[in-house]
This record gives C-alpha cells, structure tokens and sequence, in this order.
C-alpha cells in the first residue's frame, strides 16, 4: 500500500470535520471563538536525514518543516509535542530543539521518547492559533488567480549535496505567511517539490496549474532546474492570489490557475515528464 491508498483507506474512518477530510497539511479545530491549527510530521533516518547527521540538524529540521505547515495556514505557533527516538549524543539533539525554539519564540508542550535498536524516527505535533478567517487551505484556489513562491527553489537540492545547511536546517516562513493569509485564496508549503504541490492544489482546488520553468526562482548554483523543481525540501510557500493583488511580503510570480482541464499540471504548456516530485512507496 503506498502514501495514496494509505490515504484513501484512512478517509473510511470517522473523521472529524476539522480533519478536512485529510485533503490537506493541517487541522482546524474551533474552539472558544478561536480556531486552532494543527499539524503532524514525522522524520526517519534514511528518508529524511542522512546516518550520522548531527542530531542537533535533526531537532532543528523536525519543528522547522511542522512550523512551515503553521505558516501555509497564516497560524501563529503556540507550541509543539515531540517524540523521539534516544539517540547517541542525545544531547545534541536538545541543543538543537533549543536552538530552533529560541529562534521562532516556539514553546515546548511535551511529548514522547522511546529506544530501539534500528533507523531512528522523530515526530512532532505542533500547535497554532489562527489569524484570518477562513485559515487558507490547498482547496481555495479559483481560476484566473496568480500563482506565487517565496524565495527561491533548488537550495535544498544544493545543501543535500553540498553542506547540507539549507537541508538540514530550512527556515519556515512564518512572518510571511501572517502577512499573506488575508490576501491569497489557497497556501501550502513546498515539501515534497514544487511540481508534485502545484499538482496538488490544482487538484484539490479543481483547476489546472499553468506553470512557466522559466519564471521559477532557482536558487544560485542550480543546473538542472527540472530537477530542482521536483526535488522538495525547500518549506516555500506557494501560493494563488487574486490577479493584480498587492502582495505584502517579497514573491515571483510563477504561473496562472486555469479552469480545470484534461491535467492538474501544465508546465510550459505541456504535461510535465516523468516524476512530479517525493511520494512516500
């Protein structure tokens, strides 16, 4: 069974409609006149993270890519729960939770540990306050909106095979998803690559993704850009907005949502080749 069936099959169990018929990175529950926002990611040795990598990277990129979740919803962190596997020089990976926590103003609120002999996994759940209504979603998208990423693509690509910083260490766009919730129609971040998540909010929203190679920001040093595009790691958010909006935090403008048609995914005007981007087997 693979990431999608799995999916399928957990769509028959009772959901909660905060759940969002799990079509979507987060929940959203209200509560007290609030809506909070959750959201869980998990993280194994060989998939995520190389054997040997310091533990204290390994913190760092468990709460950064649950926070890039909270920014997607324009949520503002309240905290996160971890469990976690008791590695060697566990120490460092609470050098490494401090650091992250430290930098983003994120509190701590508990969680599990365990020990094992095989591949270390790592989970956390974290915990936002939402700050417009409705929190934006994958599904909002309508045709003839804008499609936008912050920042630039390939850096992971780059770090995964260089120094690993913007691998291991990516920074959630915490401070640009406030500022972007109550002007887009739809959000994500960019995890599993930027082809694969623009395929998925076109499905999710009933359009089709219209995007140009050339207008995506590579970061410098990128050769293959098709590569770069459908690599992932990168915790931007890509995002569709109004034509003409006046976007209040640093974006490129990379593509159009159209009514939908025969693809999701348009890229130069044809179907994309081959792998859009990581799908879990």
């Amino acid at each position: 069974m693979d990431e999608a069936a799995f999916i399928a099959a957990l769509r028959t169990l009772p959901l909660h409609p905060g759940a969002q018929d799990l079509r979507d990175d987060a929940a959203v529950i209200e509560v007290g006149g609030e809506a909070l926002v959750l959201t869980h990611d998990a993280i194994a040795e060989g998939v995520h993270y190389r054997t040997g990598t310091d533990p204290a990277d390994i913190a760092w990129k468990l709460v950064a890519v649950n926070l890039s979740d909270l920014a997607a919803k324009a949520a503002e962190p309240i905290g996160v729960l971890i469990g976690a596997t008791l590695v060697e020089d566990a120490g460092r990976f609470i050098h490494g939770l401090r650091e992250i926590l430290a930098e983003y103003g994120v509190k701590l609120l508990g969680g599990d540990t365990i020990a094992h002999a095989g591949p270390a996994t790592f989970g956390c759940t974290a915990i936002g306050r939402a700050t417009v209504r409705p929190v934006p979603a994958r599904t909002g998208a309508r045709a003839g909106d804008a499609l936008y990423v912050t920042g630039t693509i390939g850096a992971a690509l780059l770090g995964f095979d260089g120094d690993g910083a913007a691998y291991l260490r990516p920074r959630p766009r915490l401070v640009e998803g406030l500022a972007l919730g109550p002007h887009v129609h739809a959000m994500m971040d960019v995890s599993d690559g930027l082809l694969l998540d623009a395929r998925r909010m076109a499905e999710a929203s009933g359009c089709t993704a219209a995007i140009e190679l050339g207008a995506i920001p590579f970061a410098q040093g990128v050769h293959d850009r098709l590569a770069a595009a459908r690599w992932g790691d990168d915790y931007e958010l890509l995002f569709a907005a109004p034509e003409g909006v006046r976007l209040p935090v640093s974006a490129t403008r990379i593509g159009t949502m159209l009514e939908k048609g025969a693809e999701p995914l348009l890229l130069d005007g044809k179907s994309p080749p081959g792998k859009l981007g990581y799908e879990h087997r």
